[in-house]
């Protein structure tokens, strides 16, 4: 039989017992008092109060977005003049040159693709990290390492260590949102909390319409479900209390005072119907082309002005096609690469314009990006493979120096070459501008000391304001 601490105490006879009892007694009662989600103490002052992060399923081209390279225009259709690392998918052809012309934009001049036409009119709030590097070739494993830190086994996600870390302003929403309407192939451990408890774990919503569905499905009133709740809660704590302490169990107790409180308050968070018709044209929202996203931009603004603190916003669909890796361009460059661009290009600019106009952005931090780029080189006739060696992320907001472009592929936006960004190191910088010591924020598990960046990870300095 397992006996708990507290059933341990209680049966000591001697006063020396009774009186550790009452004092481990009020030390509990003062930390079952406290949410696990409430806002917490940062390590340091931060620049950042909430992260967007846009997430791009598939690994989208860098020399066709963000990162021009004049070099291999030149070389068009030549062979690549180094040989090609051992780790490759497969073998590609010759050089590719983008098919899509960059000008500059803003009064920083940093240069983009006429992909992104809106978005280019913020380069001077975004900085460009032109360097970022990565350790997977494959998707799942990739897709694990940006999200966890991790390319194999189960860690935390980026938001639940913020979770942990901070907690959340807003006791009645979830402090992570997941926003997808289609879900990446790699699933829940992209947002799972691993073995940080449970309570951490990122809240999936991929029913736009409908994002808040059987909240309260039965009709009954708030007076009985709170009777209900009150009821199920002792009976729950009854059974935690005669067994070892469990996370999953707590977190579902949690989660039921979640979903009681969100009654009041997540219908109006999720709403995007209430807003105006010029708030929905700044979007894109009606439009074809960029509804959905359009949609996934605005729920989030709603939700990071509501107090939530990560929002995670994955690029998985559009009208036209519903894809887990939308971004994958094996083949189809021409076409479907310019679809993703158009379906989110407007979405994102209006993110950033309302953030700003609203004056949000300069403590919301918005980042870009997928788990990795593609080749320069040619795949097929009009395709690219992954490419993890050099691509393209972005971040605005939030203590971001924009209006630059850090780091730089070498000439073939093959190899990150200059001021080259790790994934750790990005990682690293988000904590930082969080306020979150990136070498502090551990959980203890498995006999180890466990962090988002593990034994790696610097910050990058130059992309702070």
């Amino acid at each position: 039989m397992i006996v708990n601490r507290r059933r341990a105490l209680s049966t000591f006879a001697n006063g020396f017992g009774m009186l550790g009892l009452a004092g481990l007694l009020a030390d509990e009662a003062r930390a079952e008092s406290l949410s696990p989600l409430g806002v917490k103490t940062p390590h340091y002052p931060a620049k950042a109060k909430r992260v967007i992060f846009l997430f791009m399923s598939g690994g989208p081209s860098h020399i066709d977005t963000f990162d021009p390279k004049p070099k291999v225009r030149e070389f068009d259709r030549k062979p690549l003049p180094f040989e090609q690392p051992k780790l490759v998918r497969t073998r590609t052809g010759n050089l590719l040159a983008s098919p899509f012309k960059f000008a500059k934009h803003g009064a920083s001049g940093v240069e983009v693709s006429e992909l992104f036409p809106n978005v280019a009119k913020h380069i001077d709030d975004i900085c460009v990290v032109r360097s970022m590097h990565a350790d997977n070739i494959n998707h799942n494993g990739a897709c694990l390492q940006m999200n966890t830190g991790e390319q194999a086994f189960s860690r935390p996600s980026l938001g639940s260590w913020l979770l942990y870390g901070l907690g959340t302003e807003n006791q009645n929403l979830p402090g992570f949102v997941v926003i997808s309407p289609a879900q990446p192939a790699q699933g829940a451990p992209l947002w799972s909390s691993s073995f940080l408890p449970a309570t951490y774990q990122g809240t999936l919503v991929n029913d736009l319409k409908n994002p808040i569905a059987n909240l309260n499905a039965n009709g009954v009133s708030l007076e009985k479900q709170r009777e209900q709740l009150d009821l199920l809660k002792k009976l729950n704590e009854l059974h935690r209390d005669q067994t070892a302490s469990d996370s999953a169990l707590n977190a579902r107790i949690a989660s039921f005072e979640l979903a009681f409180r969100m009654q009041k308050e997540a219908p109006e968070a999720f709403g995007i119907d209430s807003e105006s018709a010029e708030t929905k044209k700044l979007y894109g929202i009606g439009d074809q082309n960029t509804d959905i996203f359009g949609k996934q931009c605005l729920m989030a603004r709603r939700l990071v002005e509501r107090g939530v603190r990560c929002v995670q916003v994955y690029h998985t669909q559009t009208s036209k096609r519903s894809s887990c890796q939308l971004w994958d361009q094996h083949g189809g460059l021409k076409t479907e690469l310019p679809a993703n661009c158009l379906a989110t290009d407007l979405p994102i600019a209006g993110l950033l314009h309302d953030l700003k106009s609203r004056g949000l952005l300069k403590d919301t931090l918005v980042v870009w990006g997928g788990e990795f780029g593609r080749t320069p080189t040619a795949e097929g006739d009009n395709g690219r493979e992954h490419h993890p060696f050099g691509f393209t992320m972005w971040l605005a907001g939030g203590g971001i120096k924009g209006g630059q472009a850090h780091g730089a592929t070498d000439d073939f936006g093959w190899h990150a070459a200059q001021d080259k960004v790790h994934v750790h190191d990005l990682h690293a910088t988000i904590l930082h501008l969080m306020g979150l010591n990136h070498e502090k924020l551990t959980f203890r598990y498995g006999g180890r000391d466990y962090r988002l960046t593990d034994v790696h990870g610097n910050v990058v300095k130059n992309l702070l304001a």
